[in-house]
């Protein structure tokens, strides 16, 4: 399927790869097409690291726009943040009424999770980039890493296979604005520390580009409370690792849920006041 463009950044987006490329991408397509169709509850499930928060919140808000019965999970309790948590699948997602389940840069390795979510009547959708220790667990797995698959560019962060996944939605639904969802992809790449090349490169340009004009109230908010006006690359790689739980804040599961309402509301008071909340945590963090 061809990927319809609008005029937006138009020379960064001819540098983006097809998203078909991605070995499993019509299926995992066809299996989300269904469950908003039918209303069937879909499942978000990833760590509290900034780029699986970013990842979240992208296909949260593009899910919600196309009407979707959605909701996100960030366990509690992850022994290994790269894999699904059996518990969470028994005493969470289940009771969340998931049909589908979509991971966010975990899950490759979490066969027997997916057994459970698959006994449980959930399918899962895993989009990740860690090593696979099997060719065949149970799922449909968007991996540029993965044996089979083709992708040329391996080193998208989880956001980024996020962002190609949005990119297949957007082209089934011919939505215009997915390009603006660019800003959050771009400070998960960030935040994932892999080589800023090929198409992290492009998707690091594109958002730059759009963060001076972004829509998004949780950045807007950020970027006002850390009086950023002259946005530049470094200002925004540093105020990514200030907030990234997994480096600094406390509560690290918590404020990973509260960083994805951040970055999901539709309400700039609310947005700014969950910004002043995150700098008070860095700053106990800080002392502590």
């Amino acid at each position: 399927m061809e990927i319809k463009r609008n005029n937006y950044h138009m020379n960064d987006e001819s540098k983006l790869y097809n998203p078909y490329l991605l070995n499993k991408m019509q299926q995992a397509l066809d299996r989300i097409i269904y469950a908003i169709n039918y209303r069937e509850k879909i499942v978000i499930y990833g760590g509290y690291g900034f780029d699986s928060i970013a990842g979240i919140s992208i296909l949260f808000l593009v899910l919600k726009y196309l009407n979707a019965d959605v909701e996100y999970f960030i366990p509690d309790y992850m022994e290994n943040e790269n894999e699904i948590n059996v518990d969470s699948i028994n005493n969470n997602v289940k009771y969340l009424g998931a049909g589908l389940l979509i991971t966010v840069g975990c899950g490759s390795n979490s066969e027997k999770a997916i057994e459970q979510a698959r006994n449980l009547g959930i399918d899962v959708i895993v989009t990740d980039y860690h090593k696979m220790l099997s060719d065949d667990i149970g799922a449909l797995v968007l991996n540029p890493n993965s044996k089979d698959c083709q992708y040329p560019f391996k080193l998208l962060s989880s956001a980024g296979i996020i962002f190609k996944l949005c990119e297949a939605i957007s082209a089934y639904y011919t939505m215009k604005c997915i390009y603006k969802y660019s800003d959050l992809a771009m400070l998960g790449t960030l935040s994932s520390m892999l080589s800023i090349e090929g198409e992290n490169k492009t998707i690091i340009s594109m958002g730059l580009s759009h963060l001076s004009r972004t829509k998004n109230y949780g950045i807007k908010a950020l970027l006002k409370i850390n009086k950023i006006e002259k946005i530049t690359l470094d200002q925004i790689s540093n105020l990514v690792n200030q907030i990234n739980p997994s480096n600094n804040l406390r509560n690290k599961t918590n404020n990973a849920r509260i960083i994805v309402e951040l970055f999901t509301t539709v309400d700039s008071y609310k947005a700014e006041q969950i910004s002043k909340y995150l700098m008070k945590e860095l700053t106990l963090s800080n002392i502590n």
